[in-house]
């Protein structure tokens, strides 16, 4: 990729669109659909859930996660999954069901709105909280903490919606599999090499 490449998916998270995050070699090179937190709308979760075919994530920081009553379930370095997991959520009120595109959006709202709390929210619920690490993706190189890490460059919270992405025959996709998606929906990608590069730039230049 390049500076102009991750500059287009920062340009796309800070309008509101999806972009594709690649490069997440902790989980042998999956890539992820991902959208901003506080512009997740029904229509963003019914595209990832149509076109993604993954589990909907919302990535945290560890400030949110505590602030809402979350803890990892597995704290430890053995039997990892490459996702750093939560207890999964549901909004305490104002969904149905839980599962449709609205009441997952409303999830994610609830979650990431100032002075949510652990009252909020019930478990467990069909969105799945994912607790990044504190430092990013300079400490954890995955899409859990480059979702984070590019919406705060883009200016637009700390929080992020992602989901896997699958190919037809269920495999999982790379970023070669997808060039029908990322053309037919003029969808940007970011590579987490390059957030890297660019959170090293900023803090050599700071």
């Amino acid at each position: 990729m390049s500076r102009a490449g991750l500059d287009a998916a920062l340009a796309a998270i800070a309008a509101g669109r999806i972009v594709v995050i690649a490069g997440d070699r902790l989980r042998g090179g999956d890539i992820d659909l991902m959208i901003a937190a506080r512009h997740v709308t029904p229509e963003a979760i019914n595209f990832m859930a149509t076109n993604g075919r993954g589990l909907i994530c919302l990535a945290v920081t560890p400030d949110r996660a505590a602030q809402l009553g979350l803890t990892l379930v597995n704290p430890g370095t053995e039997r990892q999954t490459g996702r750093p997991f939560a207890r999964s959520i549901e909004a305490a009120h104002g969904v149905s069901t839980g599962i449709s595109a609205a009441d997952r959006a409303h999830t994610v709202q609830v979650a990431i709105a100032d002075g949510a709390s652990n009252a909020d929210i019930h478990s467990p619920g069909h969105v799945f909280p994912l607790i990044a690490q504190s430092g990013g993706v300079l400490a954890r190189p995955a899409a859990c903490e480059a979702a984070i890490d590019l919406t705060r460059l883009a200016g637009v919270g700390d929080a992020a919606v992602i989901c896997s992405i699958m190919r037809d025959d269920g495999e999982m996709a790379r970023i070669d599999d997808v060039g029908d998606l990322l053309r037919d929906h003029g969808l940007a990608v970011a590579e987490i090499g390059d957030v890297i590069a660019r959170l090293e730039e900023v803090g050599v230049s700071g």
